[in-house]
C-alpha cells in the first residue's frame, strides 16, 4: 500500500472521531507487513485523561487482533496547517511494539512528511532494550 493510500485511510477516520472538546478530529491507519490495515480515531472524554488518541486506537485494535510485531508504517491525519505528529504517549506506545516503524504525519491539505519513529523518540526504550 502506498503512503498516499495509507494517509487517505487515516483521513477517512475523521468521520468517526468524537471530539466535542477540541473540535480536532484525528485519524490513523496502521499498516502491517501482510497488508492488513488497522484504523483508529480520537475519542475524547470529559475526564480528559481518559481521552484516547487515534494512533493508540489503531494500535490497540491491531494488538487485540493478534498483530504485535509486524507493523511497518502508521499514517496520522489531522486538520489545519501543521503536520499531525504523535504525542509523547503515542510515541512510547508505538515504540514498545515497533521501534523501526515509519511515521507518516499529514496536515489538513493532504500533504505529509515521513520519518522513522526513532527520530521522534530518540533514546527510546522498550522490552527488548530492558533485557540484559
Amino acid at each position: 500500500m502506498s503512503d498516499e493510500e495509507l494517509v487517505k485511510r487515516a483521513f477517512d477516520m475523521h468521520r468517526f472521531s468524537y471530539v466535542p472538546y477540541s473540535k480536532f478530529p484525528v485519524g490513523a491507519a496502521l499498516l502491517c507487513a501482510d497488508g492488513t490495515v488497522f484504523t483508529g480515531c480520537n475519542v475524547e472524554n470529559a475526564a480528559f485523561g481518559s481521552t484516547i488518541c487515534a494512533e493508540r486506537t489503531a494500535l490497540l485494535k491491531a494488538i487485540s487482533e493478534g498483530h504485535r510485531e509486524d507493523w511497518t508504517a502508521i499514517a496520522i491525519a489531522g486538520q489545519g496547517e501543521d503536520y499531525c505528529w504523535p504525542c509523547g504517549a503515542c510515541r512510547q506506545m508505538l515504540y514498545e511494539f515497533a521501534p523501526g516503524l515509519r511515521v507518516i504525519a499529514a496536515r489538513g491539505d493532504g500533504d505529509f512528511q515521513t520519518v522513522p519513529l526513532a527520530d521522534l523518540l530518540p533514546h527510546g526504550f522498550g522490552p527488548k532494550s530492558l533485557v540484559r
